[in-house]
C-alpha cells in the first residue's frame, strides 16, 4: 500500500446539515458515435434536466439556481451551456447559471457547489446537471490564427490528445498501467472485474434497475418564447434512445481476446466506455423539502477533493474518500455502498486495494466500464445511483467517487433518507 496521508492532509473538504439529494433522472449512455452522435451536450442536458422535473413532479419554477457541468466544449455556442440548460427546461429566466469544471471529477463538483451555495445562503433549491458529448470532441488547431506557415498544418484529435498529460508526459491509460504495477495487478484480474462490471449492468437493466433513473431520449422540439427552438433529432433515423448503449454480456472469454491498448493490462473492453450523455439531480435544503412534503433520496453529509501524483491519477479516489468520512465523522467501514467510476480496471482495483473495499458493496449494479463515462456527467450519475443504491439495500451510507486527470479525486458522502 501507499501512503496518501500528506494528500489526505490537503484535501478541500466539508461537513453539510440539513442538505438534501431530492432527486435525479438521466438520459441513456450512448456508444460514441451512436444515436446520440448530433446531439451536443447542451441538448443532452436539457433533456436530462426535462425529465428530471417531469418523472419528480417538482416544478422547474422552483429552482432558485444552476450549477452545470462539461468538459470538453462540444459545440458553437458551448459558453451558453449551464444558462441555456436553464432556459430550456423551463426554469425561471432570472434565475443565474454557474458552470463548473474539474475534469472527470467535474459531475460531483455541480453538487458540491450546489451544497456550498445553500450553506452560504445564496439559494435554497439547486439544479445540477453534468452532460458530455464525447461524439462531438473537435479535430482542432490552437496554433493558427495567425495563418497557415508552410508545413505546420496541425489539425488533431481533440478527444485523443486531450487524454495526455503533458507534465508527466503520460496518457490517462498510462497511469493505470502504472497503478498497475505498483500495486501487482494482472490482466487476467482486469478482465474478470469487466466481465462483472458487465454483468451486473446487464442483470440490473434486465431486473428494470434502472427504470427509475433513465429517462428515454426521443426526437423533440423545445420552444421558448421570445428565442429560437432547440432540440434534438437522433442519428440513423432513430426515434427513441431508450437503454445504456454500451452495456451487454460481455464474458471473460470474450474480453481476453483483445489487445492491450497501452502496452499493458488495459484494453478497450475492459477500460471504461466511450458515450455521450447527461444526468441532472435536485439539491435542496431541508426546510424547502420538508415545506413541500417531499421524501429525499439522501441527505448530502459531506465531500472532498484530493490530489495524488499526476501519473497515478487513478489512485484520487482512495484519499478522497477516506478524507470525506473523515469529515463525516464515520469509517470507510462504514459505508455500505460504494460507487467508484471504472475509469479503467486497473484503476478501480489500485482502489479496492487501497481501501481495502469488499466488492459485494461497491458498483454493484454495474459501472462505466459497462454502462460508460461521459466525463462532465458521471459524477452526478454515480450519486444518484449510489443513493438509490443505499436505499434499496437498507444501508445508512452511500459513497461516490471519481478519479481525474491531473492527479486528482472527489467524494461525496450521502445518507439514506428512507
Amino acid at each position: 500500500m501507499n501512503n496518501f496521508a500528506a494528500s489526505e492532509a490537503a484535501a478541500l473538504a466539508a461537513a453539510y446539515d440539513d442538505i438534501w439529494l431530492v432527486a435525479g433522472q438521466r438520459t441513456p449512455f450512448a456508444d460514441y458515435n451512436g444515436v446520440l452522435r448530433d446531439v451536443s451536450p447542451t441538448d443532452l442536458g436539457i433533456a436530462a434536466a426535462r425529465s428530471l422535473f417531469d418523472t419528480s413532479g417538482i416544478p422547474a419554477s422552483e429552482v432558485d439556481a444552476i450549477v452545470a457541468g462539461n468538459m470538453a466544449q462540444a459545440s458553437f455556442d458551448a459558453y451558453f451551456l449551464p444558462r441555456h440548460i436553464g432556459l430550456y427546461s423551463g426554469v425561471n429566466p432570472n434565475v443565474p447559471a454557474l458552470l463548473v469544471q474539474r475534469l472527470c471529477c467535474t459531475g460531483f463538483e455541480t453538487i458540491l457547489t450546489a451544497a456550498d451555495q445553500i450553506t452560504l445562503g445564496k439559494a435554497g433549491v439547486v439544479l445540477c446537471v453534468g452532460a458530455e458529448s464525447m461524439s462531438r470532441n473537435p479535430v482542432a488547431a490552437y496554433t493558427h490564427r495567425a495563418g497557415f506557415r508552410m508545413g505546420q498544418v496541425e489539425f488533431k484529435d481533440f478527444l485523443w490528445e486531450a487524454t495526455l498529460d503533458t507534465a508527466p508526459g503520460v496518457g490517462m491509460g498510462g497511469t493505470a498501467e502504472n497503478l498497475a504495477v505498483r500495486y501487482g495487478i494482472g490482466r487476467e484480474e482486469v478482465d474478470r472485474f469487466a466481465a462483472q462490471s458487465f454483468a451486473r449492468a446487464a442483470a440490473a437493466w434486465d431486473a428494470g434497475w434502472f427504470a427509475a433513473e433513465v429517462s428515454a431520449v426521443a426526437n423533440a422540439t423545445w420552444e421558448l418564447e421570445g428565442y429560437k427552438p432547440r432540440g434534438i433529432k437522433l442519428a440513423d433515423r432513430a426515434e427513441r434512445c431508450e437503454r445504456d448503449g454500451h452495456v451487454r454480456p460481455t464474458p471473460y472469454e470474450t474480453l481476453q481476446k483483445l489487445k492491450p491498448a497501452f502496452g499493458g493490462v488495459q484494453t478497450g473492453g475492459n477500460s471504461s466506455a466511450i458515450v455521450d450523455g447527461a444526468a441532472a439531480v435536485i439539491v435542496a435544503r431541508g426546510d424547502w423539502v420538508r415545506a413541500h412534503g417531499l421524501r429525499p433520496l439522501a441527505r448530502i453529509v459531506a465531500g472532498a477533493a484530493a490530489a495524488v501524483p499526476p501519473e497515478i491519477m487513478g489512485i484520487g479516489p482512495a484519499p478522497a474518500i477516506r478524507a470525506a468520512a473523515k469529515k463525516a465523522g464515520i469509517a470507510v467501514g462504514d459505508i455500505g455502498r460504494i460507487e467508484i467510476n471504472e475509469a479503467f480496471g486497473a484503476q478501480y482495483l489500485a482502489c479496492e486495494r487501497e481501501l481495502g473495499l469488499d466488492r459485494e458493496r461497491v458498483n454493484v449494479h454495474g459501472g462505466a466500464i459497462a454502462i460508460g463515462h461521459p466525463l462532465g456527467a458521471s459524477g452526478v450519475r454515480l450519486t444518484h445511483t449510489v443513493a438509490r443504491a443505499a436505499r434499496e439495500a437498507g444501508l445508512q451510507y452511500g459513497v461516490s467517487s471519481a478519479c481525474a486527470g491531473g492527479g486528482q479525486g472527489v467524494a461525496v458522502i450521502v445518507e439514506n433518507a428512507a
